[in-house]
């Protein structure tokens, strides 16, 4: 009995280790594809994590600077983040690390609690400052869309729980852009797409604005 519970949790583990890997090989794919036919160059800013980052096709140009890297890919976690680590990061060796991540997980499940989220980053975190002991790490805080408004308390208080993780810490950067997307205590309705979820043109100048000098910098 005990070696059949035994198989059958290698089992689960495996079918999901695969299931996580097939979501998102596709765009895995086209990134190993593209530094192939042309290695990004070392000290890049590189942008990683889910689709508020890997939807902002404008990027670069709005910061005017052609140096950023954008490895961020579909509705990723920070599981998924360090699941393809070695895929989307540390191969590279970048002047600084933009994280848009965290998110989905709370959206993944009512369940999940702020704590493990913030377990998971700390986990990546811990990663990426083994491979880059200086490189600056910037953190952008979790922002409050209209589609996921119920979830904001959990969303609150995992800003809170990485900021406070990273304040004290080296060469780290939190970003908050949450109260600069509201308008009398509610996400701002002229920012979004049709969905409600990720960010038109005004949306992603709210960010440029939070961030603009540390990408210029």
């Amino acid at each position: 009995m005990k070696k059949l519970i035994v198989l059958l949790l290698i089992y689960f583990i495996s079918s999901s280790i695969i299931a996580q890997e097939n979501h998102f090989i596709n765009e895995i794919k086209a990134f190993r594809k593209q530094d192939s036919i042309q290695k990004p160059q070392d000290g890049m800013l590189l942008f990683i994590g889910s689709s508020s980052f890997r939807l902002w096709k404008e990027v670069k140009s709005d910061f005017n600077n052609s140096n950023i890297l954008n490895r961020a890919f579909g509705g990723a976690t920070l599981l998924d983040l360090i699941y393809f680590q070695n895929d989307v990061v540390l191969k590279y060796q970048p002047k600084k690390i933009f994280i848009y991540c965290g998110e989905n997980d709370i959206a993944s499940s009512e369940k999940l609690t702020p704590k493990i989220v913030f377990k998971r980053y700390k986990t990546f975190y811990k990663t990426l400052r083994k491979q880059f002991p200086d490189t600056p790490i910037i953190f952008v805080s979790l922002k409050p869309s209209i589609s996921r408004w119920h979830m904001k308390d959990r969303m609150t208080a995992t800003n809170k729980l990485i900021y406070g993780f990273m304040r004290n810490k080296k060469n780290t950067v939190f970003v908050d852009i949450w109260d600069a997307m509201l308008e009398n205590g509610e996400p701002r309705k002229d920012i979004y797409i049709q969905d409600n979820l990720h960010m038109n043109a005004k949306g992603y100048a709210i960010w440029v604005e939070k961030m603009k000098h540390l990408v210029n910098d």
